[in-house]
């Protein structure tokens, strides 16, 4: 992987202007480029804030925020939206044209490019996210995942270095979630920088990184594999509910059927199942 930083926070700070709260302080944190980090924490604890100081739509009161080797105050709209695009929890947030086409080249014609490329992209982005064919469909008459992929595939046709996620599964069903899961996980393959808000543990089994956010600090920032070797009593204490796969293997673990340091994933449990029968 490379070792180029995508995203650097140094001492980073937020307060907004109506509260008296600090929402995040003294945060210290670099995102190298092509890596895929999932952002935990409960409500209140600054996710979202972290994820909109790297994608520039706030800016630190305390601190710096860079994005690549310039601070993200620098940065013109358009540099920015080369660099990174957010896909957020509601996808009715950042949709703002009445056809599933017109949405998906929003951004592209926004960037000024020639019409050749805006069709390009649109459908490039459009067949990545499954929605090749829908292209002159009302947007008002998709599903609900159906509009979160049309959320995702005008943050592709941007062609951005990171996409950030902002609990961009939480109102899909587990079908679509596992969908929008391995459309995600084909992006980072080709080399895209994912950073992901979440609360679901079990989304995160695909990253390469976990951070803990607490009342506004890194509480915690590991390895994927380590932490979900976390015992449960551990995640506990964090707030945190292991997921049902790995809370099953250290069930195992604890009566000597699974090995502790083995990989976690449905084969190697149904394997250790098979054997012990």
């Amino acid at each position: 992987m490379t070792q180029e930083k995508q995203f650097i926070l140094k001492g980073a700070g937020f307060s907004y202007p109506s509260s008296p709260k600090t929402v995040l302080r003294g945060i210290d944190m670099e995102i190298r480029a092509g890596e895929w980090v999932a952002v935990l924490g409960s409500n209140g604890s600054g996710k979202s804030t972290l994820l909109k100081l790297l994608s520039a739509l706030l800016f630190p009161t305390q601190g710096l925020c860079f994005v690549g080797a310039s601070p993200s105050s620098a940065l013109t709209r358009q540099q920015m939206s080369r660099a990174a695009a957010i896909v957020f929890q509601n996808p009715e947030d950042q949709i703002v044209a009445s056809t599933v086409e017109e949405e998906t080249a929003f951004g592209p014609e926004n960037l000024g490019l020639p019409p050749r490329e805006i069709i390009s992209r649109v459908e490039e982005a459009l067949a990545a996210t499954g929605l090749s064919g829908f292209e002159k469909r009302l947007v008002s008459s998709l599903s609900g995942g159906q509009k979160q992929r049309l959320a995702l595939a005008g943050a592709l046709a941007m062609k951005p270095r990171a996409i950030l996620l902002d609990e961009a599964m939480s109102m899909l069903d587990p079908q679509s979630r596992a969908d929008f899961t391995h459309l995600i996980a084909a992006e980072h393959k080709e080399g895209k920088t994912i950073v992901q808000v979440t609360h679901r543990l079990e989304e995160i089994r695909l990253s390469d990184r976990v951070v803990l956010l607490c009342d506004g600090v890194v509480a915690l920032d590991l390895p994927t594999g380590e932490f979900l070797k976390m015992s449960a009593a551990e995640l506990a204490r964090l707030n945190l509910n292991k997921p049902p796969l790995e809370r099953l293997a250290e069930g195992l673990a604890g009566i000597g059927l699974f090995d502790k340091e083995s990989e976690i994933s449905v084969e190697s449990i149904t394997n250790t199942l098979c054997r012990s029968l």
